[in-house]
Parts: structure tokens; C-alpha cells; sequence
């Protein structure tokens, strides 16, 4: 191994070699021939405390380099075990993480080193692929690390009874904030309660709330808690900060109006064609709307969109992480599904096109890239009323600089104006990504900042280049300013197509179907009138037969009112105001 001494600021000078206890051989090689000598800060000081049998809750700074610092850990405690090496079904170590990809990650991360276990395997359960398979998988092969989504982990430790966990060495709990956010809450405790107490467990997580507070208390053993912070240099002060974002990452903010948004966009990207970004939007349906909006404009024509989210199929969403993590240069459109613990290598910029729902999410879009002490751009898009969110950023321990708007972006609104108007596809999916991003916008965070009742309607439809305003609660009860949104006159938006054949064979055959059901509503609405009419006439001459629950309906209001007059003649004649006689003759009584 080099003994070169480290020039990464983002590692320490401690080398995997040096840790104590000593890391078995084979870790050190695997090590080695993954390219990791220095351990990050994280790993230098959770390692050991994990291999010394200590339970850790550690709060580290995006990018940080947790996944080593839990896997190696891991590796050495089943390597140790009483229990090693395990029978076919005994499971000896679970990892809990928020999503599949992220339980991909770890996976793929894991098995160079599982790979030096004798006897161990592995066994990935996400959601997105049937049950059967992987109970199939488990039966015939065996388990002895289970690594997985909560949903998935439950039900399979629900359904399989021959799974074995009196021995289990290890618990992991990867992003655990996200975890409780996510409302993972009862599947997690299922799987604690289903584990021996007598068990190491690591609970990481790069924000600490009070419902990660809580998971510790519950699932943790008196834990040594590990909070690593990454240090980083204002330009403006020139004085090194705790900050909670990685050291190279360079952060700034964009401020334009709504209508300048999507132009700004399309200029950053032309100007960093040759590099890896990803870019960040709210919804799902924004997403799919600009991976196929950007791709219609001429001067993005050479950059490769790949556009991924929550809605996607588990095999789409795979294919497209692949495709991207390959690429040496590119564009991925995500939505936050993205944002957590994934480690997608040589990403050069991130893109906010809209702040997130969720504050805390902010460090985990912008830790994409600057990962392991690597240099790296991150900018947010701000529209002129949400200015307050970078001093909010700033007290919060993320500053952010301001860069000024290109002068020299091109308009692109009539390009997508035009794309609309060739494709129905184009048209309908921005109408929707624009009624997604309004009601999004409602449910943001930080609603101080992100006031939905003072959107400029009309700039923010203008700039989503849509051909007309669409009719939305919100905007009709709320009266939300359509200033500066300017109509396309004299067409027929019906008459505009699908591009895609099937499609809009479909579209119009739905068309004939509705106007049929219009002329028969229409034609029974005339019966009806008919009917009511000819009712009407006949009810002069014969009055109309009451039905035995109209009859006791008014039988009933009438018992009341008989009630009502005899409690009020009581309370009279208690006060001595009418005499007995009097009361017996109002109530009929006397009859009697």
C-alpha cells in the first residue's frame, strides 16, 4: 500500500490500517482495492466504537462517507461472531434504509466486503417487484444480512417463519430523520421488537430531530453519539464557520421573476453541457413536463435529460440511475427521491429550480455533489418574494452568494409556446406539472416565506409556457394575480394533437364519447322537464298521495309542537299564572 501522506482535506490522516481494534486482512484489502486508505472523520471515529461493541448515534454532515463507516463496522462484528459462520437462514445483521435506491446503493457497497464472510449472504428486499420472488430467493438460498426498506423488511418478517434472528449481531439504521418522515414509524419499531436486545445498533442520520431522539432512546443501548460537522470558508468573512454542508461545495442563490425562470434554466444548462448536474423540482409532474419540454428546444438537443421520480416504475427508475451513474456528462431531472444518502459519483452542479417542501432537504439536494472532499456547485432559483429563504439558509448554517441572472439567456418561452401547440402531450402535461406546483407550493414549511396567496399566477403560467391559464380553485377563489400571463389567440385548443398516432386515436374517440353522453343528458333532461311539467298540471286537479314516510315526518313535527305547548303550560301553571281548570282545557285533558 502507498505510504504517500493524505492531501484530501476531506480525509484524515488516519489510515483503515491504523484503526484499533485492527481490521481483519481481508477488509484491509477490499479496502485497498476500492481505492480507501484515509478514513473520513466519520469513519475514523465510528469504526471503532462499532467494533468495540458500543452502540452510536452519529449526525454527520452529507457526503460524509456514513456508508463505509457502518459497513466496515458490520463486516468485522459477523466475522467475530459466536455464531460465524452462520447456518442457511440465520440472520445475523439487518440494514434499514428509506429507499430502494438507497438500499441499492448499500447493497452494491456491501458486497466486496461481505464477499471476504464465509457462509454469509446477502439479501436485497425493496419494493417494486413481487413478494414471492424474494421469499423464493430466501428460501432456496438463504440469508444471513438482510438490507432493505422498512415496508419490505416487515412483510417479509411477518410472512417467513424460518428466518432466525435470536443471534442477530447488528441493527443499521441509515437516514433515520428520513425514515420517521417518510411515516416509517410502525414498521421500523415492528422490526426492533422482532430483534434480540442483546444486539449492536447504529443509528445514522445527517439532520437530529425529536422523533430521531425518541428512535435512539427506543433502540439504542446507552449510545456514544458522533456528531462530525464539516468546516467552510465564507468569501465574505473570510473566517472558516461550523457549517452543515461539505467543505468544497461553492452555494448560490438566483433570484428572477417567475417568467425568467425557465430561460435561466436552459442557459445554465447550455453552459455546462460538458458536466453532470442534476436538477432539483417539487413535483412528479413537473419533472416528467420538463424532461420533455427541455428536450424540444434546439440548443439542448446534444445533452442527455434523464428525468426520475417517486411515480416511476421500480424498473424505470432503476435504468435510469444506471444510465446516469455511467454517464461522464448529463442532466437528471428528480424530484427528493433522489436527494438522500445516494452517491452518484462526478456530479459538478446541482440545481434547485424549486426550493423544497422540507427545509432540512436542502443540505441533501446540495450534497450531491462536493462528496468526499471534491469540489462542487450548488444553486437554488428564488423568485423575488422568497428573498427572506437565504437569510433563513444563513441562520441555519448554509450561506448562500448571490449570482445575478444571465443578461444573455435567450427566451424560450416561444419554443415551448410552439412545442405546446404541435403536441397535445406537451400541452396537457404542463397544464398538470402547473396545477402540481401550486398545490405543492401550499404545503411548504416554511409558509412565512413561501406565501401561496401572493404567487404571480400569471408570470409563473407564462413561464411554464402554457398556452392559457387553467381553471383552479385556488386561483378562482383566491384571486392570485394573473398580470403578465398574455394568452395565445385565435386557436382552437381542441383541435390540438397528440403526436403519438395511438394516442390520439384514443383522445378522439373519448371526444365522440363525451358529446354522445352530452346529447343523451341533454335528451333525458328534456323528458324530465316534460315529466315535472305534465306532474305539475295534473297536481292542480288531484292531489298527490303522501308516502308513509312524508306521513310520519309530519307526524313526528307535529308531536313536538304538541310537546313544546304542554311543557310551556306546566311551567304557567307551576308559577300558579293559569289554574288547573285552565291547563286540563289548553292540553285537552279535560275531554279525557
Amino acid at each position: 500500500m502507498d505510504s504517500s501522506p493524505n492531501t484530501n482535506k476531506a480525509l484524515t490522516a488516519t489510515r483503515f490500517s491504523d484503526l484499533e481494534p485492527s481490521l481483519s486482512g481481508d477488509i484491509i484489502e477490499a479496502l485497498d482495492q476500492s481505492g480507501f486508505e484515509f478514513c473520513t472523520p466519520v469513519q475514523a471515529a465510528t469504526i471503532p466504537l462499532l467494533c468495540n461493541y458500543k452502540d452510536v448515534a452519529v449526525d454527520a454532515a452529507t457526503g460524509s462517507g456514513k456508508t463505509l463507516a457502518f459497513i466496515v463496522p458490520l463486516v468485522e462484528i459477523l466475522r467475530r461472531s459466536t455464531s460465524y459462520p452462520p447456518k442457511s437462514h440465520q440472520v445475523m445483521g439487518v440494514i434499514i434504509s428509506p429507499t430502494r435506491e438507497l438500499s441499492t446503493q448499500i447493497y452494491n457497497v456491501a458486497q466486496p466486503f461481505v464477499s471476504t464472510l464465509t457462509n454469509v449472504n446477502s439479501v436485497l428486499l425493496v419494493g417494486g417487484r413481487e413478494v414471492k420472488a424474494d421469499v423464493k430467493i430466501i428460501e432456496e438460498q438463504g440469508c444471513n444480512l438482510l438490507i432493505g426498506t422498512p415496508g419490505r423488511l416487515s412483510d417479509i418478517m411477518e410472512r417467513m417463519e424460518i428466518l432466525d434472528f435470536r443471534n442477530l449481531e447488528i441493527l443499521i439504521l441509515d437516514e433515520a430523520d428520513r425514515l420517521l418522515e417518510m411515516g416509517f414509524q410502525k414498521q421500523v419499531n415492528y422490526i426492533i421488537s422482532r430483534l434480540p436486545k442483546q444486539r449492536r445498533t447504529g443509528l445514522f442520520s445527517a439532520t437530529q430531530t425529536e422523533g430521531v431522539e425518541e428512535l435512539a432512546k427506543a433502540g439504542l443501548r446507552n449510545p456514544v453519539r458522533v456528531e462530525v460537522r464539516a468546516e467552510s470558508k465564507s468569501e465574505s468573512s473570510q473566517q472558516l464557520t461550523n457549517s452543515k454542508t461539505p467543505s468544497g461545495l461553492h452555494l448560490e442563490y438566483m433570484e428572477c421573476e417567475a417568467d425568467k425562470k425557465s430561460s435561466q434554466l436552459v442557459d445554465l444548462l447550455i453552459k455546462n453541457k460538458d458536466k453532470k448536474l442534476i436538477v432539483f423540482f417539487m413535483t412528479c409532474a413537473s419533472v416528467d413536463y420538463w424532461g420533455l419540454v427541455l428536450s424540444k428546444i434546439p440548443s439542448l438537443k446534444s445533452i442527455s435529460l434523464i428525468p426520475i421520480h417517486g411515480d416511476m416504475k421500480q424498473n424505470g427508475r432503476d435504468k435510469a440511475l444506471a444510465s446516469f451513474t455511467k454517464a461522464s456528462s448529463g442532466v437528471l431531472l428528480c424530484t427528493d427521491v433522489a436527494a438522500r444518502g445516494l452517491d452518484i459519483p462526478g456530479i459538478d452542479y446541482v440545481v434547485q429550480y424549486d426550493p423544497p417542501q422540507d427545509p432540512n432537504m436542502f443540505n441533501h439536494r446540495a450534497g450531491r455533489t462536493a462528496r468526499l472532499g471534491r469540489q462542487g456547485r450548488a444553486i437554488v432559483f428564488l423568485m423575488p418574494k422568497e428573498e427572506a429563504y437565504v437569510e433563513f439558509m444563513r441562520i441555519r448554517r448554509v450561506p448562500l452568494e448571490e449570482r445575478k441572472c444571465s443578461e444573455d439567456a435567450s427566451d424560450v418561452i416561444p419554443i415551448i409556446r410552439a412545442a405546446a401547440m404541435k403536441d397535445r402531450a406537451v400541452l396537457e402535461k404542463g397544464l398538470k406539472a402547473f396545477v402540481s406546483f401550486v398545490r405543492a407550493y401550499k404545503e411548504h414549511h416554511c409558509s412565512f416565506i413561501f406565501r401561496w396567496k401572493e404567487l404571480e399566477i400569471g408570470k409563473l403560467a407564462m413561464g411554464y409556457g402554457l398556452l392559457y391559464l387553467p381553471s383552479m380553485s385556488e386561483v378562482n377563489q383566491h384571486r392570485l394575480s394573473s398580470e403578465g400571463f398574455t394568452p395565445v389567440e385565435g386557436v382552437n385548443f381542441e383541435e390540438i394533437r397528440f403526436m403519438d398516432k395511438s394516442r390520439e386515436k384514443q383522445r378522439k374517440q373519448n371526444l365522440k364519447l363525451r358529446k354522445e353522453k352530452r346529447e343523451e343528458e341533454k335528451r333525458e333532461k328534456g323528458k324530465r322537464k316534460r315529466t315535472v311539467d305534465a306532474c305539475a298540471t295534473s297536481s292542480n286537479k288531484v292531489s298527490r298521495k303522501l308516502t308513509g314516510k312524508q306521513r310520519q315526518t309530519i307526524q313526528t313535527a307535529e308531536d313536538e309542537e304538541k310537546m313544546n305547548l304542554s311543557y310551556q303550560l306546566m311551567r304557567k301553571l307551576k308559577k300558579g299564572l293559569i289554574t288547573e281548570d285552565e291547563y286540563a282545557k289548553l292540553t285537552g285533558e279535560d275531554d279525557l
